[in-house]
């Protein structure tokens, strides 16, 4: 399969995000409005596109200080291509991106049965500590 790399969505991937988005049971509510402006406050996306057709079929996005963290969010890989390696080429791509190649700690949460697949990377779930915490909005 041929792919590309891409930093920015046009309309079109754009839709195609949405789209990835309504296939996972994390994202399933996210509205098209609310999406673009996640976008417009996000630091780094990473997207993988079919090179002939430029659809979107990976994904992957940071929000970061470039210095002490920067916290990995929505790994994502349409149903068709997943066990294909896009996952791991989107893990690459973050840890190899030149402008976070300081910070310090690179963060994400997972469930528990992608905890092995984050390992490679040399992501832990060993915090000496640290628990994770949530308040949601009312």
């Amino acid at each position: 399969m041929d792919y590309k790399i891409i930093s920015a969505l046009n309309e079109r991937q754009f839709a195609d995000l949405c789209e990835l988005y309504r296939q996972e049971w994390w994202t399933n509510t996210r509205n098209p409005e609310d999406i673009a402006a996640m976008l417009e406050h996000t630091d780094i996306i990473i997207g993988i596109c079919e090179d002939q057709t430029d659809r979107l079929i990976g994904f992957i996005r940071v929000l970061t200080d470039f210095v002490y963290k920067a916290l990995i969010f929505d790994v994502i890989i349409h149903e068709a291509y997943q066990g294909k390696g896009l996952g791991r080429i989107l893990l690459d791509q973050v840890t190899a991106h030149p402008k976070l190649q300081s910070v310090r700690h690179i963060e994400l949460y997972c469930k528990p049965d992608k905890v092995a697949f984050y390992e490679k990377w040399g992501f832990t779930d060993q915090l000496g500590g640290i628990h994770f915490m949530r308040k949601t909005a009312q």
